[in-house]
Order: structure tokens, then sequence, then C-alpha cells
């Protein structure tokens, strides 16, 4: 990738890392946005006693970790590997997959217009990144609110072409994850409670779908135009389910869909 963070990543943020090295009780990685080494103690690899450290990663590997602790004094990155979930690590591939494919326009343009891909990157992130976090943030923000890449900074002639190309190759994007409600009422009147508790959630928003599967399960779908936005509202709407069935003499669970 040619995206590049300055300075150092913050307590608790993800990030995406290559594993340089193993040893016996610890992980060397690079952290690629920002060009710098970290170390996972052997304690934040996985949960539960390690036999073997191999078993679990091996140098090459591509890694999302979050940010223990800092020391810019030293120059020394903690992280951790076992405290990033599913949703965590899913979010974070997301935007690094989406980033590449910005990136790739980027060459494309570079290779029409006869010059070298640093060069465009430079000329197109500058500007871009004084406004938005990652480069692909921008490229859907054109695609989806019109924005103008001229009107940010970028050269009237780069920003025609480098729009053209954005527009032809990202779609508004959607995803969906999904799951099932379990619930069991001891009230006289349950039915209407669990109905009450999933037209409750069905209007957190109008990208939430739920119908009945029987024996007293109930399908849940989200369509949001990213992966956090989706765990968001999914969150939201597995709580409210939840916490309504509770406090009304029931019960329920709830089981996430394998993706």
């Amino acid at each position: 990738m040619l995206f590049r963070r300055s300075g150092f990543p913050e307590e608790g943020e993800l990030v995406l890392c290559t594993v340089t090295k193993i040893q016996f009780h610890s992980v060397f990685v690079k952290i690629d946005e920002f060009d710098k080494s970290g170390l996972i103690h052997i304690s934040e690899i996985s949960p539960g006693r390690i036999r073997n450290i191999n078993d679990y990663v091996k140098e090459g590997k591509k890694i999302v970790c979050v940010i223990l602790r800092t020391n810019e004094e030293k120059g020394h990155i903690d992280l951790s590997l076992r405290r990033v979930n599913t949703s965590q690590r899913r979010i974070k591939t997301d935007e690094i997959k989406q980033e590449q494919k910005a990136e790739k326009i980027l060459e494309m343009l570079a290779k029409d217009l006869k010059k070298p891909v640093d060069e465009i990157y430079k000329l197109v992130s500058k500007p871009i990144l004084e406004e938005y976090d990652m480069i692909h943030m921008a490229f859907e923000d054109v695609v989806e609110n019109d924005v103008s890449l001229e009107k940010l900074g970028v050269e009237k002639k780069i920003a025609a072409k480098l729009t053209e190309s954005i527009k032809e190759k990202i779609k508004p994007k959607q995803v969906e994850i999904s799951g099932q409600f379990h619930i069991t009422s001891y009230a006289e009147d349950g039915l209407e409670v669990i109905k009450t508790a999933l037209i409750k959630a069905d209007k957190i928003s109008d990208s939430i779908s739920i119908k009945y599967e029987g024996g007293g399960s109930y399908g849940i779908a989200v369509i949001a135009p990213d992966y956090k936005e989706a765990e968001e509202t999914l969150k939201k709407a597995t709580e409210t389910v939840i916490s309504y069935v509770e406090e009304n003499n029931g019960t329920a669970s709830f089981e996430r869909a394998e993706k």
C-alpha cells in the first residue's frame, strides 16, 4: 500500500500488521499504515495457554491487532491480537481492501497520464487527506454524494479524469449481516410481547428486516453501506428485543449467522 500515516497510532486503535519475527515469548510486527515496528507478547496472542506460538502466527502473515500502549520517547508499541474480535477484524480488513482498490484506480490513472504512480498519488492524496482519514473515503463520497475532487484541491485535469474512473470502478456499496432470535414468553399476552419487541427493533432502521422462522425463532438481517453501520444497527436491534422480552416475563437470546 502507498497509504502511510505519520506519528504514532493511538491506544485502542485497530491496525493492519505484518508478522516479521517470531520468538518464544513474543511476536514482532510491522504496523503497515505507520511503517513502524511493534511487539505482541505471547499473552496477547490468544486466550488460554499457548504451547507453540507458531500455531497462531507465521512470518509474513497479515494480522489485525489493537494498540495497547505506545511510548513515543522510546519508540515502543505494544499490541494485542487476542483482543480483536471477528467483527472488528472484518471491518478493518474491509477498510484496507477499499483503500487498496482506491490506490489501484490511481495506478491506472498514472499509467493513462504516463506519470509515475508516486507522483500522482502525492498530487491526489495531499489535498484529500486534509479532509479524509483515507483516500477511499473521498472516492466513496464522489460516488454516493457527488463530492467534487477539484473543490477538495485536486488539480482540475486530474480531478476530471479521476472522477470518471471512480464512478466507473466504484459502485455504492452494501453489506449484509444476519442472525436469529430465540424467544420464549411466559406472559399471558406472550405473543403480543414478542410482536412488540420485534416491531420496536424493526423501527430502529429501514435497513432491518425480520421474519418468523418457526419454533420460537425469528430471523433478522441488516443491509447497510458498510460493516460498521451494519454492526451498530444490529447491536441496537438485538439489545432492544432482548431487553423488552426480559422485562415482560420472557427469555430471549441472539445467535449470529456465520458469514
